[in-house]
Order: C-alpha cells, then structure tokens, then sequence
C-alpha cells in the first residue's frame, strides 16, 4: 500500500522482461534501421583468415565517436585496394544487436572511401590495367649510360629537389652536361606540362639520361605523377627515365613505369653520373697494374724457361732409364719362353739324327738317341720302343 497527500493508492500493475525477451524485442527494434550510411575514419581493424567476419570500428575525427562496425569478410576482400586503419571511408548496412550480450553493432554491407581513398581505389584499377599492357614488366627497363653526355633534369620550379640533383651532379662528375628544364608538378595543369616538357628535353641531341624529380608531398600533391598521361610517357621515353618522385615511401605509378627508381632526388644524381674520385682510383690502380706488367711477365717467362731447362737436362737420363726398364721387361719375358727355362725345371730335349723326337716311333730299338738336359747332354741307347 503507497500513500500520496495522506490517500492510499494501490500499487499499478507493473511488467517485467527477462533479459533474453528483452534484448529480442530490442534487436526486432533495431532491424528497422537499416540502409543507412555513415562516415568516419576506419580504426581498430582486426581481419583473421580463419574468421567469417572482418570487425572495425569507425570513428568521428572531430568529436572521437565510435561505432563498432562488422562486415562479411567475403565483401571485404573485394575492396581494392584494401582498406587501412586511418582511411575516412562512407559504409553503408543496418543496426544489429548481439543479443547474448547485449551488444549494438552496425553490420556493413558496403564500404566505400571517401577523398583520398577514393582517389587510391582508381589509382589501384588503372595501376592494374597498366601492368596487364606490361608497361610495368622488367624485362622493358633500360640500362642507364655509364657515361652520359648530358642529363636532363625535369622538375618543378624553384624546387629544393633541383638542387640537390645540381649539387650532387656537380660534385660527383662536373665534366657532364646538365639541362633543367622546370615546368608544373602540382594541379590540374601539371600532367599535360610534365607530358610536353619531357618530350621537350627526350628530343635534345645530347641528352642521354632524364631525372624526373619532386621533393615529398601529400598524396594529392603527387597525384600528377600517376596521371595515365604521364605514365605512358615516360615509358614511351625514347632515353632512359630515372624517377625521383616524393620520399622513399611514395610510389606514384610513373615510378613503375620509369627504367630505375630513385627513393631520392640525390640518390637519383648518384645514379646517372660517376663519381669522379673513383674514377680517378681506378685509373691510378689501372696505371699501377701496367707498369708493374712487364716485370711480372718477364718474371713469369724466366721461371717457365728455368723450368724447361731442368727438364731438358733430366730427359736424357730419365729416357736412358726407360728404355732400361723396358729392355729388363723384354728380357724377363724372353727368358721365360726360352726351352733352357722349361729344362731347368727337369725336362729334357731328345735329338735322333740331328732332329727333336716327338714321336716314339720315329726310332727303333738299338738306335742311338741324345738326350740334352738343363746342364750338359748325354747319348743313350734305344733298348725298347713303347708306341
């Protein structure tokens, strides 16, 4: 019994939901929400290959506001190029409630980035048709010329990236040419600009080397060196394109398409030209070599004749000796076929009439015989003749 200003009320009649029935009825709810699309910077992402289900979360830049979002990891494979923490993307799906544990989620059917991310994913599409027409291949890369006559330096105006190509030109091999030719790397305008004035120095009689060189930027600053346009011309080049485009880090599409890449403009200018200093070691220890040819080669034929010298003087003697051993040879062997070795090991040879006696018959009782043994011979009287 409840009391209100001194009258008693009866208690009303109050409903009470299990946690299982309710969280049904609030998930029923929350179906209704559905097709929405909602923006905000991709944090947190865990993606598994043993998983269904790819979880993120996106957060709001300004106010930090999260929403846990899952999606299908069958749909998320097919964004290309794949999504990375940071990116701002719009997805597009419907509330869900976990209902064993009471936890709302926001079920993406479809991602999609936004600004730069959306810039990435053509850059993605036209970096794989390019590859397929196999502008990217290997086997099309150039070699550069040790010794170029002229380098032409393609680079934007008063760029920091000028000079350090200058400098380092300069110090390593100032003997080479260096044309610059400065033109817009940023903008709309900068494709068609970058596309004209390499043509421009590629036609020069001397140049036999193009750098094409910007400092860093943001991703948008280097869009203009991903441009298809540019691409193609620089693989289209008729003199080998070293491309020192943004940091190490940055790959805009003309790096592929270029015959080497440099991670910077410096690295670039190392690369075309030879260093002086080397050169000059190299030629020193060349010159060293050859004056000190003639004494080794001279060393070398007197070693081989004092060589040939005792060679010739052991030949007689070591001839001699051969045809020693081999005279020994021949006699062992005749002396092994002569009848006197088969009568020292106790036969004897019988003469009848000056003639061997093979056969019995050949003399007759009473006929004298000769009989010649291994020491000294004896005459012998025929007493019997057993054929």
């Amino acid at each position: 019994m409840q009391y209100a200003h001194g009258v008693s009320v009866a208690p009303a009649e109050r409903r009470v939901y299990g946690v299982a029935e309710f969280n049904r009825r609030l998930a029923t709810y929350l179906a209704r929400v559905r097709d929405v699309w909602v923006e905000g910077e991709v944090s947190e992402l865990r993606r598994s290959a043993a998983w269904a289900t790819v979880f993120l979360t996106l957060k709001d830049a300004r106010t930090g506001a999260c929403l846990a979002v899952t999606m299908a990891r069958r749909r998320f494979d097919l964004i290309e190029p794949p999504l990375a923490e940071g990116e701002r993307v719009q997805a597009n799906g419907a509330l869900q409630l976990y209902e064993a544990r009471g936890e709302v989620s926001f079920r993406a059917a479809a991602i999609e980035r936004v600004g730069a991310g959306g810039h990435a994913a053509a850059l993605a599409r036209l970096r794989a048709a390019l590859a397929a027409e196999g502008l990217f291949a290997p086997e099309r890369k150039r070699r550069l010329p040790r010794f170029p006559r002229a380098v032409a330096l393609l680079t934007g105006t008063d760029a920091a990236a000028r000079g350090d190509v200058v400098a380092a030109i300069g110090a390593r091999f100032p003997a080479v040419r260096l044309v610059i030719a400065e033109t817009r790397v940023q903008g709309p305008s900068a494709p068609a600009a970058i596309v004209s004035t390499l043509a421009r120095v590629a036609s020069h009689p001397e140049v036999d080397v193009v750098i094409l060189a910007r400092g860093g930027g943001s991703f948008e600053d280097l869009l203009p060196f991903s441009d298809e346009r540019v691409v193609r011309a620089v693989a289209a080049c008729p003199v080998p394109v070293v491309s020192a485009v943004g940091h190490e880090q940055d790959e805009p599409l003309c790096d592929l398409a270029a015959d080497v890449r440099a991670p910077t403009p410096t690295a670039a200018a190392r690369l075309v030209v030879p260093d002086l200093d080397e050169l000059r070691g190299r030629l020193d220890r060349a010159r060293d070599r050859l004056a000190a040819g003639p004494a080794r080669l001279l060393e070398r034929d007197r070693t081989r004749v004092e060589r040939m010298g005792e060679r010739l003087r052991a030949a007689p003697g070591l001839l001699l000796e051969r045809r020693r051993a081999a005279l020994d040879r021949s006699s062992a062997r005749l002396g092994a076929l002569s009848p006197l070795a088969t009568l020292a090991r106790g036969y004897a040879i019988v003469r009848a009439g000056g003639e061997v006696v093979r056969d019995a018959r050949s003399v007759a009782a009473g006929g004298v015989v000769g009989v010649q043994l291994a020491s000294g011979s004896l005459a012998a009287r025929v007493e019997e003749v057993r054929p």
